[in-house]
């Protein structure tokens, strides 16, 4: 299946009660793209998810797919063709994990031999190993159940996947991993996805688009996660944002314009002599490299021999695909303030000091606004 366009149409969603809990929303999410919505609690954003595969109905307006109302379908079989992710994963705690991958398939009418077969490799693609296809959902970790409850929601190969806060319930480095896992897989299989959560991070992170949502189910702004942190449409989405959005607008800077400098990077085999020199010349660090200018670690340049005083070097970027806000952090975590830029490899191109990343950055951000202009 290829994946589909969907579009809000002047959709509002009201309860008995009187109370709005989405009011005259328009909106497209774009074919293969990501579209994220984010918000306080109550904004409106889960219900807005929730209405496109009908688990709840709009009271007012329309929601199509590729220009046809989802309403003029049978919502279980609308279900069918829509992958649904959730956060506490929701699989079948009685039935194995390739079972619960493959669920939808036979629902289908795929044979269950098929349905197994093609099951094994959604577990693969998102990660796990074959052999976890035989246990229970109890037998792994949360990480592990929410890479499962993908592999099902893709089971049926469905052309759009809705994707409710899946990552919040697990720890900030699973996170991280199923976020970068989460994008690979997206590169890979260009499904249109809308996806809830309620941390800009993850939104600034997944998102083609983002949808802010303010109280009361009004949408506030809708923009690529660089022009939404370059200009919010208002004093409510600027503070929804946060007041470092300006550190997270580096993700969009590309680090490959930092000056770098190979002068305090030491060969390990002949350190001490250099060591001094750089002394000498006023640098209190230097950076020691092996034989394959891989980093070995930070030394000073005076007081202890190297070896014995070597202090990790915590983070890289690259240039070539960095952005830059992991130059300023990799400069940041560095006991000479200095950021260590690597290739492909992993080999040691040089170092950048705060004052190179912070010129790089005013520079970037003038030629972006340049190119904004013009646009």
């Amino acid at each position: 299946m290829w994946p589909a366009m969907i579009t809000f149409e002047h959709v509002t969603k009201r309860y008995p009660d009187g109370t709005v809990a989405v009011e005259d929303l328009d909106l497209v999410c774009p074919t293969g793209q990501i579209t994220v919505f984010v918000g306080p609690s109550g904004c409106g954003k889960t219900t807005s998810l929730r209405m496109i595969n009908r688990l709840l109905e709009p009271t007012e307006g329309r929601i199509l797919v590729d220009g046809n109302d989802v309403r003029e379908r049978d919502a279980s079989v609308l279900r069918r063709d829509m992958g649904y992710v959730i956060q506490q994963a929701g699989l079948f705690p009685h039935r194995t994990v390739l079972d619960n991958v493959a669920t939808v398939p036979m629902l289908l009418g795929v044979s269950r031999k098929e349905a197994r077969r093609s099951a094994a490799e959604q577990l693969e693609r998102v990660g796990l190993v074959p052999e976890l296809g035989k246990r229970y959902p109890y037998q792994l970790s949360g990480g592990q159940q929410q890479r499962v409850g993908v592999a099902r929601a893709l089971a049926a190969d469905p052309p759009i996947m809705l994707m409710d806060e899946p990552f919040s319930a697990v720890d900030p480095v699973v996170r991280g991993d199923l976020q970068r896992e989460f994008l690979r897989l997206q590169d890979d299989i260009g499904k249109t996805i809308v996806f809830v959560t309620h941390d800009v991070d993850e939104a600034v992170k997944l998102g083609d688009q983002i949808a802010v949502f303010a109280t009361g189910g009004h949408l506030v702004q809708v923009d690529t996660p660089e022009r939404l942190l370059a200009a919010p449409a208002n004093e409510f989405v600027a503070d929804f944002l946060g007041g470092d959005r300006g550190i997270r607008r580096l993700t969009f800077l590309a680090s490959d314009r930092v000056g770098l400098d190979e002068s305090d990077v030491v060969d390990s085999t002949v350190a001490p002599g250099l060591l001094e020199a750089l002394g000498d010349a006023g640098r209190d660090w230097a950076l020691l490299v092996g034989a394959d200018r891989h980093a070995v670690g930070w030394v000073p340049t005076s007081g202890v021999p190297a070896a014995a005083a070597a202090r990790p070097v915590e983070r890289t970027f690259n240039p070539a695909a960095d952005s830059l806000r992991v130059a300023l952090d990799s400069a940041l975590l560095s006991p000479a303030g200095r950021a260590v830029a690597v290739d492909d490899d992993g080999r040691v191109l040089g170092t950048a000091a705060h004052a190179d990343i912070l010129r790089a950055v005013t520079d970037e951000v003038a030629r972006s606004q340049r190119v904004e202009a013009a646009s």
